[in-house]
This record gives structure tokens, sequence and C-alpha cells, in this order.
């Protein structure tokens, strides 16, 4: 799918009254990806899937994965699920010098101009330029000025335009701004999230113009399809905020005095209720973010499958997964993902690393030990079947589903479906 036709129709739709809205999906695990794929199917609309800074990179970031390697196996993903590639449009998130903030700035931000490189290379279509953290050396402890920022993401944006021109890739449509959290997740709690202010939000805009223009990058700015702000949506570890149409509305009518086309992007959208975001998207926030949210909901899934799986294997001499303890065992074995994010005594931080809206625990999905525990998991189920009446008492929304010819009772099938749950928010909140 051709992003810029795409995003402008979207744009349009907002100009027009309609609103429409787009989920985006920022994960790399295939069972996410699956789920994401066969719900747009179902839908009948394009995917929209995004990577990270830290999840791929040139170096091959936590994931292994550099952003050509992620194209691929995106697309790996939609052969064995027959999803059509050309309903796919990539995407890369927080792109700019974060992984590398520690390093003086003309280091960072070397490192940050290859990484837009190799993702315009790949043919990522749609970029979010992010400059906003302090970087090492150069950088006071003070705020960073809106100028410096737009400045930084203008030689990002300039990269991008000539790495994606010299591979003969289309142009990118970009997403600016960014006072969000940074990839991953805050590591403080706060008592409550205010949206940005309608003068912080057109004064960054002013500035991202201004030095847009000044550097000859006219079209490109042309190409700015989204604004991300902080409209007052977050989730700490054990609480979400939920967005308050009211708080935000100041903010939402300025959208419409920048004289252009121009939507919000909504960042951690994750665990909004359906009635919140359909009112994020008639907001103005076109685009919502979920990641953490759907790992969130896979691991629930396994977990409940784990426990049938227990239940189906009573007193039968057979291994069993494990599942809950592999996950356990590799997190306690390696803390890098986790301890800063969770505090408190021993019996706490086991709940949090089981159940933390947080999910660091998906940073440890990709584990082999964990991989092939959940390999272990489906094969033992495929071999017993999972009767109806278990599946209604450990995932009863999917035995909803199951009931009414949605899925199938494949544990495979049932776990993707319990995935899809966490999407159906997005897809109700599109059409209310």
């Amino acid at each position: 799918m051709e992003a810029t036709m795409f995003f402008e129709s979207l744009i349009q739709s907002h100009r027009g009254g309609l609103k429409q809205g787009i989920a985006s999906v920022c994960s790399a695990h295939p069972f996410v990806l699956q789920a994401a794929m066969e719900a747009a199917h179902a839908h009948q609309a394009p995917v929209l899937i995004e990577a990270t800074a830290n999840q791929v990179n040139q170096d091959g970031g936590y994931t292994g994965m550099k952003p050509a390697d992620f194209r691929e196996f995106v697309y790996n993903v939609a052969a064995a699920c027959s999803f059509p590639r050309e309903q796919i449009l990539l995407g890369g998130d927080h792109l700019g010098p974060h992984p590398w903030r520690k390093l003086p700035a003309s280091e960072a931000m070397a490192q940050a101009i290859r990484l837009v490189e190799y993702y315009a290379a790949a043919g990522f279509s749609k970029i979010h330029l992010d400059t906003s953290m302090h970087l090492g050396g150069d950088d006071a402890a003070s705020p960073l000025s809106d100028e410096l920022i737009a400045t930084r993401s203008a030689v990002l944006c300039e990269a991008a335009e000539r790495a994606a021109r010299q591979n003969g890739q289309p142009a990118p449509v970009y997403v600016v701004g960014s006072e969000v959290p940074p990839p991953g997740g805050p590591e403080v709690s706060e008592d409550e999230i205010h949206p940005t202010s309608t003068e912080a939000f057109l004064a960054s805009y002013q500035a991202y113009a201004r030095v847009f223009d000044r550097a000859g990058l006219e079209d490109a700015f042309s190409r700015v399809i989204a604004f991300v702000v902080q409209p007052g949506v977050e989730f700490i570890g054990d609480r979400v905020f939920d967005y308050n149409s009211e708080n935000a509305k100041d903010l939402c009518a300025a959208l419409k005095t920048v004289g252009r086309p121009l939507i919000f992007e909504g960042h951690s959208t994750d665990y909004q209720t359906t009635g919140a975001l359909a009112q994020l998207r008639s907001d103005g926030v076109g685009i919502l973010k979920v990641g953490p949210g759907l790992t969130f909901a896979l691991r629930e899934g396994l977990f409940a499958l784990e426990a049938i799986e227990k239940e189906m294997l009573s007193g039968v001499a057979r291994p069993r997964s494990e599942f809950s303890a592999v996950l356990e065992d590799v997190m306690l074995t390696d803390d890098q993902y986790w301890r800063s994010y969770y505090s408190g005594d021993a019996e706490r931080l086991r709940l949090q690393r089981r159940y933390s809206y947080y999910d660091r625990a998906r940073y440890y999905l990709g584990r082999s030990e964990v991989k092939a525990s959940v390999e272990l998991l489906l094969h033992n189920l495929t071999q017993t079947g999972i009767p109806e009446a278990l599946l209604s008492q450990y995932l009863p929304l999917v035995y909803h589903k199951l009931r009414a010819g949605e899925t199938d009772g494949a544990p495979l099938s049932i776990l993707l479906g319990h995935v899809r749950c966490a999407l159906d928010c997005y897809y109700a909140a599109s059409k209310s």
C-alpha cells in the first residue's frame, strides 16, 4: 500500500468529519504480528507495523534485526498466514539518538543518521523523527529548545530523504514531536498525566516548520502527517490513566489552527477502553500506538493455556511446558530489562515480573528456553485438545469467539484469538 495516499486519506477523513483511525502495532513477536494481520484481514483493512530504534537498528537492536531483516521477518509472517504484502505499512518509531544518548551529541547524532538511513533504504514508509532527548557531553540538564530538537530532526530527515532516493524507495511520510515516555515506557510513576499544552504544541510545530523551511526540506515537511503529543493517556505498572476528552479539548482544537491538514499520533494507548479509543480518534488522534498491551495479552494467553495444560495432564506421565517457571527463571538470570522498572520486596517483584502493565516480560519471550517451552505447551494441548468448558474457565473471551465460529479450537488459534481481543477494541473504536 502506498503510504502517502493512505495517510492523506486518513487525514482527509478527519477534515471531512468521518475521522478514521488506525492502530499502530509496535511489536516484534511473530504471534502478535500474525494476530494483527488476521484482525486486519477480518476487517478488510491494512496493518501498520512499527519497530523502535531500540528493537531494530543498524547494530541489530535487542531483537538482533536490522531494518531490512525486520522487513523480511514481517513479510515472512505475512506469507505464512496468507496476508497480502501490499496491505502492510512499515514504520520506524522513535528514530533518533535515544539508543546512543550517553554519547557526546556529535557521535550520537552520527549513529542516528545511520539509523534513519537504514530504515529509509529498507523501504519503511512511515518514520517518526524523535530527537527530544538530552545527549551526552554537549547538552545541558535544562530542557532542550524547540529549535534544537527541530534542527536535529531536520538533519535526520535529510538523511532519510537521501537514502530513500538513492535506494529507489518512495519518499517516506513523517511524524514529528515526542512529548511521550522514551521507548520502552517511563521508569517513574506519576500521580496524573497532563496533556500537552496548546502553547507548547504550537511553539514546537512552528519551530519544525521554520527549521525545515530553512533547511530546504519544504517537500519533506509537506509529508509530515502527524504530530506526537501527550493527550493524557499513559499506563504504569499497576494503573492505566484513562483518556479525558475534556482535559485535552484545547489541545485538540489547536489542530485546526496550524494552517494545514494534520492529525495527532497517540503513544501508550495500550489498555484504554473502547470508548476512550473512540474519543481519542474523534478528537483528532488518528494514529493509536499499541505494543505492550498486545504482548501482555499474549503472556496472559500463555499463562491460561499453561493452566489448561496442568488440568489436562494431571496424573499423566508426560513432560509439561512449565512456561511460567521457565519465563521467571530467564528473567531472574538476566534482569537488565526489568530491574529499573520494578521495586519492592521479593514477592512484589515476583508479581510485577508476571503481571505488570509495563510487561517487561516481553523482552524475554524470544529467548530460546522460553520459545521451547511455548512450543511444548502448544504441542501438548494439540495432543490433548482443549475442552470448551476449560476454555470458558480460563479464556472466556476466546470461548465466545469459538462459539461464534470466529476461531477454531487449535491451541495456537486460541492464543492468537486472545491477542486479537486486545486489538478488537481498536476496530470497535473506529466504528463507534
